[in-house]
């Protein structure tokens, strides 16, 4: 019985130690967005649900520098009176430092967000600056 106490001790023992050991050797800075894509809609609703893969390929498309929110306003109305939406899909746009820019109200293809954020901002996508890192 001793034994199987000291036995289920060290493995306790080395258990915890191994939980502690997850220090992570050079963490990656997380690195603010330029731009923040805010989708307010709601699941239900058709435009809104053609807006969620124009929301996963701007995700994909420029990785960290721009961050898509999605916020559905019939389960949480603060976010209609916050950005005092007239309509859903509406999609609003978010600078460095917190302020809006730019606004869109229904569907909006994602080749016309891409032209806003390439043409006016100036913001390149993931695969162009890795094109550019192979040169």
């Amino acid at each position: 019985m001793k034994r199987n106490i000291v036995i289920l001790s060290i493995i306790l023992l080395v258990v915890a130690l191994f939980a502690a050991d997850k220090t992570v050797s050079n963490p990656k800075p997380k690195v603010k967005p330029r731009v923040t894509f805010i989708e307010l809609g709601s699941v239900n609703c058709i435009p809104c649900k053609q807006m969620k893969p124009v929301m996963a390929e701007i995700e994909k498309e420029y990785g960290d520098k721009i961050e898509v929110i999605f916020h559905d306003v019939n389960k949480d109305r603060q976010w209609a009176s916050t950005y005092k939406i007239k309509l859903i899909p509406t999609q609003v746009f978010l600078d460095k430092k917190g302020k809006e820019f730019f606004r869109h109200e229904g569907f909006y293809p994602a080749k016309d967000i891409m032209k806003l954020v390439d043409n006016q901002l100036g913001i390149k996508r993931v695969e162009a600056i890795k094109a550019e890192d192979k040169k």
